[in-house]
């Protein structure tokens, strides 16, 4: 074969020959390209805890969680708005007024009494009227007193009063009065008496109470009952109410309890549940002396509707008042369960039937 041939073909067969290396070298890169990312994907790709942790992964999947014992889980339940006025717990004061639903769940102090053989203590009349549930408190609360001292003196100097009864007895105190201290007796319409949860006592021996005695032991354990005493001297500025010692409202026995403990009175108390404790926020949290918890949270009325819709606990036992102000108080009892008869709210003085925005003729404007 000729030289120039020889060469000729030998430059062909190393052209192939490299040719199929630089093909072989492609496969191989290339193989080892996607075996990398293989590789790759298994180590970047992180665990479902880590992810988690670590707030990288797009993987949207909850682990399981234990629920919180301690929660107190709620549903809303519709309320009337307009129950925002009535319950245990409405503020009545000198810049809030009470406009009566009619509807008070009344009864005769001296008729209970009969039913009941209770002969400690008397009404200075035969028509004085509480509300019922104010009435089982009283009860019990002056039962213990009487049990303790042997002391049949007390006698129930005021209890629930009409409006006109309120203003007629408002126009006697003021007549003379040029003191310029706040009054005696409430402006008519913003008298606790007026609501049915307030009650005055005097003693048949001077036809006096100053919690003092016998008697002081009524003032300082009054709170174990479901009462405190609203007016003192140390929060007339606030209550506008010069001190009496004498008068006692109801509020339940969980607010009782804390506003006593913490020296606070009613328009402490009321303002603040609404700007500490709404139901978006912390709840106030809190135990009594005997142990028993409670939960208890603020919720807004819906004003611009005839119901609000008022989130309640599913499993435990709870009451709803209204503040008289702008909304509802929830009261939570933690360590009792739900039951058939506490379903609906406390506040029922006012029924689908009542019709009652303000303008009732024992109104005051």
């Amino acid at each position: 074969m000729p030289k120039n041939d020889i060469s000729k073909s030998k430059s062909i067969q190393r052209a192939k020959t490299i040719t199929q290396l630089v093909i072989c070298g492609v496969v191989v890169a290339v193989g080892a390209f996607y075996a990398k990312g293989v590789v790759d994907g298994f180590r970047t790709v992180p665990s479902l805890a880590e992810s988690n942790s670590a707030g990288t992964s797009d993987i949207d999947i909850e682990a399981p969680t234990t629920p919180d014992p301690n929660k107190t889980v709620c549903a809303p339940i519709a309320v009337k708005t307009k129950n925002k006025f009535y319950g245990d717990l409405i503020l009545v004061n000198n810049d809030h007024q009470y406009y009566s639903s009619g509807e008070e769940d009344l009864v005769n102090i001296a008729d209970k009494n009969a039913e009941n053989d209770i002969y400690y203590f008397v009404t200075d009349g035969y028509d004085y009227q509480i509300i019922s549930p104010v009435y089982d408190a009283m009860i019990k609360m002056i039962g213990d007193f009487y049990e303790k001292y042997q002391n049949d003196t007390l006698i129930i100097y005021g209890s629930y009063r009409t409006h006109a009864q309120q203003e007629q007895l408002y126009e006697e105190k003021q007549e003379g009065d040029e003191s310029g201290d706040a009054p005696l007796v409430a402006k008519p319409g913003h008298s606790e008496h007026e609501t049915g949860y307030a009650f005055d006592f005097s003693e048949s021996e001077t036809y006096d109470y100053e919690g003092t005695g016998d008697f002081k032991w009524i003032n300082d354990n009054c709170y174990k009952y479901g009462f405190v005493v609203r007016y003192t001297a140390e929060k007339e500025k606030l209550t506008q109410i010069r001190p009496e010692p004498w008068h006692f409202r109801y509020v339940g026995i969980p607010h009782a309890y804390y506003m006593t403990k913490n020296n606070l009175c009613l328009e402490e108390y009321i303002s603040m549940l609404s700007e500490k404790y709404s139901y978006e926020g912390e709840h106030l949290l809190f135990a009594d002396e005997n142990g028993k918890n409670y939960e208890v949270y603020f919720f807004p009325s819906d004003d611009g509707a005839d119901e609000t819709m008022v989130p309640v606990p599913t499993a435990n036992k709870y009451t709803i008042s209204g503040n008289n102000v702008d909304g509802f108080i929830v009261t939570v009892y933690k360590d009792e369960a739900l039951a058939a008869e506490d379903v609906q709210p406390t506040t029922e003085a006012v029924t689908e039937d009542t019709e009652n925005s303000g303008e009732t003729e024992d109104a005051v404007y």
